[in-house]
C-alpha cells in the first residue's frame, strides 16, 4: 500500500484483507495492513477478510482507523453481507453498498479531492461459482480453529496451521477459489481504475451526461453509507489529471504532541497551596492535543487562512489518535510523518492551584536527528506551495532547524521562530552555526521575526554571545548601521520601555540580536509586550509624529537596507483574575498564530496594529480549557 501510494497508483488489487484475531482482546493480534490503511489514502479492492478472524471487530477498528467499507452488489438487491473471503456471506451486514466499478471511482476521486489520509475498503466476492457455502465453511472453520488451539498453533504461527488445515479439511476447494477471487478482484480493480482515470481527466461516462461522482445513485448511497460528505460537493470538476495539493499561506514546521495538564487541587485539610515535592499532589489531570506547532496552525485556521502543518509522530497509539485529533480540527496531516520505531512527541505541565505552570516534562525526541523527509516529502511542498511565511518551532535540533530556515529563504518565504523554551531557545545560536549562511544577517537575515519571552531572550542572547555571534565583523558593521547612540542610551530606553525592562537588560539583549532577527516580539505576561523592530528607508514611521515617541535611532540617511530602530512596549489589553485563567500554556502559541494569520492575509495591517489583536487572543486562551481557544476565530473580522 504504501509504495502503491509512493508510486502515485490510486487503486490496489489483492486477495484478501487481514484483521482482528478472535480473542484479540487478550492477545492483541491486530493485522498490520488495517492500521497501515488507516493512514495510506489508496483505495484496496479485495474479498474482505478471511473467516477465522472476527470479522465485526475487523469492521470496528477499520472504522476507527477512518477507513471507508463497501461491498460490491455484484448483481445482488437489498442487504448485502461483507464477505467472508472463501464464501460470499459472512453473516454481517456490509456497512455500504457499491453498485458498480463507476461509483467506486467516483468515491475513490471524492475521497482523493477531500484531501483525506485514510485508505478505503472495496470488498468483492469470490464469484459465486466458487463461492464455499457459509455452513460449510463454519464448521470447517471451527474444527481449524479447535485443531490450532489444540496444537499449540499461537501468534504468527496461528494464520499458517489454520490455512492448512482448512485446505485440508475442503479437499484443496479453498486454494480454487482463492486463484478465483484473485483474479475477479484484479479485473474488478483494473475496472475502478479505468473510471478513476476518466474522472480526473474530467471526461463522462454516465447515462445522464455527468461524471457518475454526481449520479443520482451516487447521492443516494451516499446518504446510506460512509461517504455522505461527497453528496454536497458543488458539482463542477476540473480538468486538471490529478487533483491538487493543499494550498497554504502560512506552512508551520513544529512539534505535534499528546498534552497532559496536571492542575494541583488543594486539599480542604491543609492551608498549603503550592506543590509539595516528593510526594504525589491532588490533581485534576486533562488529555489534549498540543505541541507548539500544532497548536499555533490551529490558531491560524480558525483566522481563516490556509496553513499546512510539518511534523512527526511515532508509529504508536498516540500517532494514530494525534493525526486523527488534528484532522478533527479541520487541519490537514498529509505533511505529518510517521516515525517509526519512535515514540509520539508528549508534553506535561504541572500548574499550582492558580493554573500557574510550576514545570513541565517534554519528550519532543522524535523531532530531533535526521529527516530523510526534509528532502522528499516537505522540500517539495514549499517550492509547490510557496507560502507567504514559514512558522517553524525551536523543538527541532539545531541542524533541523538550519534546514527548515534554507527551505523557507529557497522559498521565498518569511521566516518565523517560535522558541519554546529557555533551554531549546538556545538552539538557533550554536557554536557550529555562527559561520551559517542559513541564519544569515542584516540585510540578507534567515529570520524575520521572533516571539521569545522574557527568559526565552535572556538564553538566546546568552547562547548568541557564547558562540561569539556578537564577535563576527559583519555583526559589527550591522550594528554601527542601526545609528545607536553612543551615550544616553540607559536614560533613552528606560523613558521608552520600563525601568525594571531595562535593569532587567531586555531592551538591550533585544537590540544586540537584531541583526540576525529584525523583529523581535518579547512576550512579558503581565507586562505587556516589547517589540523591538529594524526600520527600511522610507519606513513611515521614521517621519510620523504619532510614532516618533518609539523611534529609538535612526541610520545614516545614505543606508540601502536601514533605516532606523523602532522600540514599542504595549501594554497588557486586559487584566486576567487569578480566578479566571484556566492554563497558561497555549496562550504565546496563540499570540504568534494570530500575528502570522495577520501579515498572512491578502492586504495586511501593520504589525503594530496586529499585537493588541494577538494580546486579545491570549487572553481568550488563558479562559479556555483548550490549547488554544477557539474563540480567536471571532478576532479574524479585526484582522
Amino acid at each position: 500500500m504504501v509504495l502503491a501510494h509512493l508510486a502515485g497508483i490510486k487503486i490496489f488489487a489483492t486477495g484478501g484483507l487481514g484483521g482482528v484475531h478472535r480473542g484479540s482482546e487478550a492477545t492483541m493480534d491486530i493485522s498490520a495492513d488495517l492500521t497501515e490503511l488507516g493512514r495510506t489514502p489508496v483505495t484496496v479492492v479485495s474479498s474482505g477478510c478471511k473467516s477465522f478472524l472476527d470479522i465485526p471487530r475487523t469492521l470496528e477498528y477499520l472504522e476507527t482507523q477512518g477507513v471507508g467499507v463497501g461491498t460490491f452488489a455484484d448483481g445482488r438487491d437489498g442487504t448485502v453481507e461483507f464477505p467472508a473471503f472463501w464464501t460470499r456471506d459472512s453473516g454481517i451486514k456490509s456497512p455500504a453498498i457499491i453498485k458498480d466499478e463507476r461509483e467506486a471511482a467516483a468515491i475513490t476521486y471524492a475521497q482523493s479531492a477531500l484531501g483525506l489520509s485514510s485508505g478505503l475498503l472495496f470488498a468483492n466476492p469470490v464469484p459465486s461459482q466458487y463461492s464455499i457455502p457459509k455452513s460449510q465453511m463454519d464448521a470447517i472453520m471451527a474444527q481449524a480453529i479447535l485443531d490450532a488451539e489444540a496444537s499449540g498453533s499461537t501468534g504468527s504461527d496461528n494464520t499458517p496451521f489454520v490455512l492448512a488445515r482448512i485446505r485440508d479439511l475442503t479437499g484443496g476447494q479453498t486454494i480454487t477459489a482463492n486463484r478465483a477471487l484473485v483474479e475477479a478482484n484484479v479485473v474488478r480493480g483494473t475496472k475502478v481504475a479505468c473510471q478513476l482515470a476518466k474522472l480526473q481527466a474530467g471526461s463522462v461516462d454516465t447515462d445522464n451526461g455527468k461524471p457518475s461522482i454526481y449520479s443520482d445513485n451516487a447521492v443516494s448511497t451516499a446518504r446510506e453509507g460512509f461517504w455522505n460528505e461527497t453528496a454536497s460537493i458543488d458539482p463542477v470538476l476540473t480538468s486538471s489529471p490529478k487533483v491538487e495539493e493543499e494550498q497554504a499561506d502560512v506552512v508551520v514546521a513544529g512539534s505535534l504532541a499528546i498534552d497532559l495538564a496536571c492542575d494541583l487541587i488543594p486539599t480542604k485539610r491543609s492551608s498549603l497551596d503550592s506543590l509539595q515535592l516528593q510526594t504525589s499532589n491532588p490533581a485534576k489531570i486533562t488529555q489534549g492535543l498540543g505541541g507548539v506547532g500544532q497548536n499555533v496552525a490551529t490558531a491560524i485556521q480558525y483566522l481563516g487562512i490556509n496553513v499546512q502543518l510539518c511534523s512527526v509522530v511515532g508509529d504508536d497509539a498516540a500517532g494514530v489518535t494525534a493525526r486523527s485529533m488534528l484532522r478533527a480540527k479541520g487541519l490537514s496531516s498529509s505533511a505529518v510523518i510517521e516515525r517509526s520505531s519512535c515514540q509520539t512527541a508528549q508534553y506535561v505541565a504541572v500548574n499550582d492551584d492558580r493554573k500557574k505552570l510550576v514545570m513541565a516534562m517534554a519528550d519532543m525526541a522524535t523531532l530531533e536527528g535526521n529527516h530523510p523527509q526534509m528532502e522528499t516529502v516537505w522540500k517539495p511542498r514549499l517550492s509547490r506551495q510557496k507560502p507567504k511565511w514559514l512558522v517553524v518551532d525551536a523543538n527541532w535540533d539545531s541542524g533541523t532547524l538550519k534546514q527548515w530556515i534554507r527551505l523557507g529563504k529557497e522559498a521565498r518565504a518569511q521566516v518565523a521562530f517560535e522558541p519554546v523554551s529557555v533551554a531549546k531557545a538556545r538552539r538557533l545560536f550554536t557554536t557550529t552555526a555562527i559561520d551559517d549562511v542559513e541564519l544569515g544577517i542584516l540585510p540578507d537575515r534567515g529570520i524575520s521575526l521572533a516571539t521569545p519571552n522574557d527568559m526565552e531572550l535572556w538564553s538566546m542572547h546568552a547562547a548568541a554571545q557564547e558562540a561569539g555571534f556578537f564577535d563576527r565583523d559583519d555583526w559589527w558593521q550591522a550594528t554601527d548601521a542601526l545609528g545607536l547612540p553612543s551615550s544616553g542610551s540607559t536614560d533613552k530606553l528606560v523613558s521608552m520601555t520600563d525601568r525594571m525592562l531595562v535593569v532587567r537588560g531586555i531592551p538591550q539583549q533585544s537590540i544586540k540580536l537584531l541583526p540576525f532577527i529584525p523583529t523581535i516580539l518579547t512576550k512579558l505576561g503581565q507586562e505587556g509586550v516589547l517589540m523591538t523592530q529594524v526600520l527600511r528607508p522610507g519606513d513611515s514611521r521614521l517621519t510620523s509624529r504619532s510614532h516618533s515617541q518609539y523611534i529609538l535611532s535612526r541610520a545614516d540617511i545614505d543606508h540601502p537596507t536601514i533605516g532606523g530602530v523602532y522600540m514599542r512596549l504595549f501594554r497588557p489589553v486586559a487584566e486576567v483574575p487569578e480566578k479566571d485563567v484556566v492554563s497558561v500554556n497555549g496562550a504565546g502559541d496563540s499570540f504568534l498564530g494570530i500575528i502570522i494569520a495577520g501579515l498572512a492575509k491578502e492586504n495586511p495591517k501593520a504589525l503594530v496594529d496586529l499585537i493588541d489583536i494577538a494580546q486579545q487572543g491570549s487572553v481568550m486562551t488563558l479562559k479556555s480549557k483548550e490549547a488554544v481557544s477557539p474563540e480567536i476565530g471571532k478576532l479574524k473580522v479585526l484582522l
